[in-house]
């Protein structure tokens, strides 16, 4: 039962990130897009890493997913920064 919660609470957190991700920078941006790119890709390695581990890592793979999603969101304000900065 217990990893039944987690699982649950795992593909929230997975769902959550994926609505982050429709933000993405474009190609306005190539070398920020590609950033937004390799932590799409990490995320999902973390998240085949949760499934192979059957969701057992003390909560750190979330943690780590939360903070890709960060960083995500991060470039995105960078983006519409520098599109600020240029006009």
């Amino acid at each position: 039962m217990k990893k039944i919660i987690i699982a649950i609470a795992v593909m929230a957190v997975m769902l959550a990130g994926v609505s982050v991700f429709a933000a993405n920078v474009g190609m306005k941006h190539p070398n920020l897009r590609a950033a937004q790119l390799l932590i799409e890709k990490a995320v999902k390695k973390v998240s085949a890493a949760q499934t192979a581990n059957e969701f057992d890592m003390d909560g750190h793979a979330a943690k780590a997913k939360d903070l890709l999603d960060q960083a995500y969101v991060e470039i995105k304000l960078a983006a519409e920064a520098a599109n600020q900065n240029k006009k």
